[in-house]
């Protein structure tokens, strides 16, 4: 028998700010779980790179598997504070050794692994003297959308850059998400301008909860990150958001407003899936 959705809980985005001190950056985490979970979220999403971020752009990232003492840290603080806990994304070890997976793991209250969802889109990106990246070097991207069925509601995974992908939020909310997670590490230079307008347009276009936990300022010399972790409702109003430090955001997730919000503008209904030139 599935259980039906609680209608109404609160959620928390967790922002950080990771270094290449694995340990410091666990530790970190840990703390803002428990805040978290002292304003009694029962959702905890952490960022993109909640494990580590290096120095080295070009260096392939340490990574384990996903049974790994860095995704058990994780699952501890599901069964530790009874909440469902969203590791951002962690470095995985792939087949073959030569390059990693950018994987989020969504764990129950049991610490159970609920779902696992490898980041499609992976940024390759060059602004001079602005941002440069290529994170296929060392990252093999994902082929799969995911969508996690709990008592909280469906959520859709995804990782920082697939927000630029319109089409991947639309799958998920056509599949039967109501909750888009999209933890991140948006550079400074792009978020400015675009992660904002980017959020609340996944939220608006597809009538969901969008909730962003994110990175925030400089990990090394010449990488540096937006911030701004936002947790958005499906009308696309932004009714939490942290721009800067480490630190939690709540906000009460209220899927009987999401419904009604569907019947009055059933945008999702109207949508032509099958359109040719």
């Amino acid at each position: 028998m599935t259980r039906r959705p609680r209608r109404r809980f609160v959620a928390a985005a967790v922002q950080l700010r990771s270094t290449e001190d694995l340990e410091r950056n666990l530790a970190e985490a840990e703390r803002l779980a428990a805040e978290a979970a002292s304003r009694g979220a029962r959702l905890i999403a952490f960022p993109e790179h909640a494990d580590i971020v290096l120095a080295d752009k070009t260096a392939v990232p340490p990574a384990q598997r996903l049974d790994g003492e860095v995704a058990r840290r994780f699952a501890a603080m599901a069964v530790r504070h009874r909440a469902y806990v969203l590791a951002g994304s962690i470095y995985e070890r792939a087949p073959g050794g030569r390059k990693v997976r950018n994987t989020s793991i969504l764990f129950a209250p049991t610490g159970r692994r609920l779902a696992v969802y490898r980041k499609i889109h992976l940024f390759d990106v060059a602004i001079p003297g602005r941002a440069a990246y290529r994170e296929s070097r060392t990252v093999e991207a994902g082929t799969a959308r995911v969508l996690a069925r709990t008592p909280l509601g469906t959520l859709g995974l995804s990782i920082c850059y697939d927000l630029r992908f319109p089409e991947l939020y639309r799958e998920l909310a056509m599949a039967g998400a109501k909750i888009l997670m999209v933890p991140s590490a948006f550079t400074a230079y792009t978020g400015r301008f675009h992660w904002t307008a980017l959020l609340r347009a996944r939220a608006i276009e597809n009538l969901c909860w969008v909730i962003a936990p994110a990175q925030w300022g400089r990990h090394h010399p010449g990488r540096d990150s937006y911030g701004h972790t936002m947790i958005v409702d499906p009308w696309g109003t932004v009714v939490a958001s942290r721009p800067r430090g480490t630190g939690v955001v709540t906000a009460t997730i209220d899927l009987d407003r999401l419904d009604r919000l569907r019947r009055e503008l059933p945008a999702l209904s109207h949508a032509r899936r099958a359109l040719r030139g």
